[in-house]
């Protein structure tokens, strides 16, 4: 079991927060299941019993699942069933998922259950937490989820553990990009018992529970809100800092223009801009020039439209994932005065639409970084920075195949902004005939935030060099924090050197809070 990094997480009858999900999902916190979650998955329970008491058919307790609901299932069978159940839907394929990601999509599951409609035993839920406080992360692989009913392959790969069976990623397992480990993994059976912990046995209608949610792609959704809302504000640094070393006006981001265009994200990303420019010698320096240009270009003016409107669909994915937290996501469900209903609540459309809303608005804030860059390259358009920020081009390169890495990051992105949300196929004898694809854009959304963040690594080592360059003025004390940053690891301008290890520093400075701490020290908090 590892060590907590945070205080317990409990599982409540009316769940949990996106901050609960991201202190187990990245701090391992402990997770315990409430005394009213509890009762509440009891008398859900009961339900069930008194069904199978009295021999109702019900979808799922009593009978085959999806294009076989008309078959029924004898009482002899329907432990059988449900364990069938989950090993027949554990059929995905590829690398395993992040570590993160399957426990943020295990702690979804127990919310859901500990809203007691689904019907299962409070000792199902309480299985899943065991197997986040022992630190047991079921295998599961990166392609089966079509986003309805749910993220059922997903979902089975970490039941399937519950069982005994399964695999879960070994204590070598390393992250290998966003969607990606690489390392050992050990059958499910040897983790639980080397943990002191039991294979379950489900009873009737408990498998179907375990795997019939959404869990997947809101745990997606959620990481990926907390990301990008930090990308968000960085974008809005690297903006500042290639607004000063290219002589850009702070005048475009004055709070009086932002007001007469209320977008409420445009006026955060105009102020945050407009503070991070103040009291530079660099932008003093031509401010009352009438030679300079009158306007900037659309990549440096138009940044707080840009990135405020992505700040926008953030807010909107963020009230659906709020949304999504407080609903109860299962079929059939247990309602309290003893109806078993089938409901289509599984299906991942709002997941899906905000993910590929965000991957949308992502690869645009990219985008405008990257041209941003370019700007800064091209001693056409950099007003007296050398070519490519190298004070001997020609001998040297300076920055320009970072700018081609940019470029291709870029594209992709591009790519990957294609919804895939709009790309139904049907499955399941044409009973699942319209599918979320939540899942697959969930997942794209994670790589596309991964390439912001690079492209936002390339835009700060070229505005940096911008800032070295323009000497002796002296910048903004925010962009003096900047280049004390960056220059711990790049440097002054000079020879050329081995730029991937430069940017991959560049990259940790933007994923992580180092800088953004020391910049909010001289300007204040960026939102």
């Amino acid at each position: 079991m590892t060590a907590a990094l945070s205080a317990p997480v409990h599982v409540s009858s009316t769940g949990v927060t996106a901050a609960d999900v991201l202190a187990v999902a990245r701090q391992d916190a402990p997770v315990a299941l409430s005394s009213d979650a509890v009762a509440a998955m009891a008398a859900s329970r009961s339900l069930i019993d008194a069904i199978e008491r009295d021999g109702r058919p019900v979808y799922g307790v009593s009978t085959g699942f999806g294009a076989l609901a008309g078959t029924p299932i004898s009482p002899a069978r329907r432990e059988e069933l449900q364990h069938a159940l989950i090993r027949s839907h554990a059929a995905g394929v590829g690398v395993p998922m992040p570590r993160e990601v399957v426990r943020a999509m295990i702690l979804l599951r127990v919310r859901s259950l500990a809203l007691g409609r689904s019907g299962v035993r409070p000792k199902v839920a309480q299985a899943l937490v065991d197997l986040l406080n022992h630190d047991i992360t079921p295998w599961v692989p990166e392609h089966g989820s079509l986003g309805a009913s749910g993220d059922l392959a997903p979902l089975a790969h970490c039941a399937l553990v519950l069982l005994g069976e399964g695999w879960v990623l070994g204590k070598d397992a390393v992250p290998v990009g966003p969607v990606g480990v690489a390392g050992s993994r050990v059958p499910g059976g040897e983790a639980l018992a080397a943990a002191g912990l039991a294979p379950l046995t489900l009873a009737a209608k408990e498998g179907l529970a375990l795997i019939n949610g959404t869990d997947g792609m809101l745990a997606m959704l959620l990481l990926a809100i907390a990301d990008l809302d930090h990308l968000l504000a960085m974008a809005d640094v690297t903006a500042a800092l290639s607004t000063e070393a290219m002589l850009g006006s702070d005048r475009p981001f004055q709070p009086e223009l932002h007001a007469i265009r209320p977008h409420p994200g445009q006026a955060v990303s105009a102020a945050n801009i407009h503070r991070l420019l103040q009291r530079s010698a660099i932008m003093d320096s031509h401010r009352e020039d009438l030679a300079h240009a009158v306007q900037d270009a659309y990549s440096i003016r138009c940044a707080p439209q840009v990135a405020g409107a992505a700040r926008d669909t953030l807010d909107h994915a963020r009230l659906v994932a709020s949304r999504e937290l407080a609903s109860v996501v299962d079929n059939p469900v247990v309602l309290p005065d003893g109806r078993v209903l089938s409901t289509g609540n599984f299906h991942g459309a709002p997941l899906g639409f905000a993910a590929d809303f965000l991957a949308i608005a992502a690869a645009e804030v990219g985008a405008i970084s990257e041209r941003r860059t370019d700007r800064l390259l091209d001693v056409t358009r950099s007003r007296d920075l050398p070519a490519f920020l190298t004070p001997d081009p020609g001998v040297n390169s300076g920055l320009m195949i970072a700018q081609y890495t940019a470029a291709g990051i870029v594209a992709e992105n591009r790519r990957l902004a294609s919804p895939a949300s709009v790309d139904s196929v049907p499955t399941s004898g044409m009973q699942e005939d319209h599918v979320s694809m939540g899942w697959a854009a969930a997942r794209k959304l994670r790589v596309v935030l991964d390439n912001l963040t690079s492209l936002l690594a390339v835009e700060l080592l070229a505005a940096v060099r911008g800032l070295q360059l323009r000497a002796p003025l002296a910048p903004s004390p925010a962009g003096r924090q900047a280049v004390s940053a960056v220059a711990q690891f790049a440097g002054s301008p000079g020879p050329d050197v081995f730029l991937a290890p430069v940017l991959e520093s560049a990259r940790d400075l933007i994923a992580g809070r180092v800088l953004r701490d020391r910049l909010e020290a001289e300007v204040g908090p960026l939102a």
